[in-house]
């Protein structure tokens, strides 16, 4: 390339002599400067006056050793996982319940049941007091009641920065997709039954050191609802009408953050539940065509 570049030089230079010794004797012919592109010799780095006297294959070594060196460029992100996507292993109510006593032949059957999701818990509640000893079956429905009545009063004030820390990120959008324009009236008046602990389970997502523990509590409970729109009117339940409420909380923590805590995760309905009540819409009902009510009084 650079013999290339010294033949069209060559072919150029009596043409720019040419032009220069013209640009002398008439000044205003040509610019007072021409431009002729040269290149220069690359010059590489100098080397310190201790590497001179060394042999190439030392000189080498002490060299690499001086260079800095630069962390491989990984497409890596922290990650922090705080909740489960979903529930492990759903707990499973069984038909009939709160409705059925021990005596009756399916109530037996609920108890035979009951023993073999025992075991499958146990397991899981050794895992659970390995990283939270002061958890205990007897002690924790309580808990979990507060816990469950402070989020959904926390619902209804609207206060979002003590629902999340109330209930996790999977709970959180269930609660308030919807309620956007709405008014909120929820009161817990009592427990119909003492809450309790009916299934456990331990996980580990991603490995088995990341364990993720949930519990299944089952409530039994006298509750009031009445939801109002944005124009005041009652779409759903009454302030004036208690019923009575079975539910399933699921309550989530991760275990391997000391300072986690115990946190609503979601609920499980039955697939014997019966149907909620539908909702009363506040819909615009269109005016009379004026035409139309002119035509009527020919």
């Amino acid at each position: 390339m650079a013999a290339a570049m010294a033949a069209g030089l060559g072919r150029r230079a009596p043409r720019l002599c040419w032009k220069a010794a013209e640009s002398l004797l008439r000044p205003g012919a040509l610019p007072p400067c021409v431009l002729v592109p040269v290149r220069s010799r690359r010059k590489g780095p100098r080397l310190p006056e201790w590497a001179r006297e060394l042999s190439p294959e030392e000189r080498e070594r002490r060299l690499r050793c001086a260079a800095p060196v630069f962390p491989d460029e990984r497409m890596e992100r922290t990650f922090f996982l705080a909740c489960t996507a979903e529930i492990m292993d759903p707990y499973v109510p069984p038909e009939g319940d709160a409705r059925l006593t021990s005596l009756s032949k399916d109530g037996v059957k609920q108890q035979m049941q009951k023993l073999r999701q025992t075991a499958a818990s146990q397991l899981a509640l050794r895992k659970i007091k390995d990283h939270d000893p002061d958890f205990s079956t007897k002690t924790f429905p309580e808990k979990a009641q507060e816990i469950f009545i402070e989020a959904h009063n926390s619902l209804a004030n609207f206060n979002k920065q003590k629902l999340h820390s109330l209930v996790t990120e999977r709970c959180y959008p269930d609660m308030v997709r919807g309620n956007r324009y709405k008014t909120i009236r929820w009161r817990f008046l009592e427990s119909l039954e003492p809450p309790r602990v009916v299934h456990v389970r331990c996980e580990g997502i991603l490995n088995r050191g990341n364990l993720y523990g949930q519990v299944t509590v089952r409530m039994h409970s006298r509750q009031i609802l009445a939801i109002y729109d944005r124009f005041g009117r009652l779409m759903y339940g009454g302030e004036e009408i208690p019923k009575d409420v079975l539910e399933y909380v699921v309550f989530e923590r991760y275990l391997v953050n000391p300072y986690g805590t115990w946190r609503m995760h979601g609920k499980i309905v039955p697939e014997w539940a019966p149907p909620k009540d539908p909702i009363i819409k506040t819909v615009m009902i269109p005016a009379p065509d004026p035409s139309q009510e002119h035509e009527t009084a020919k």
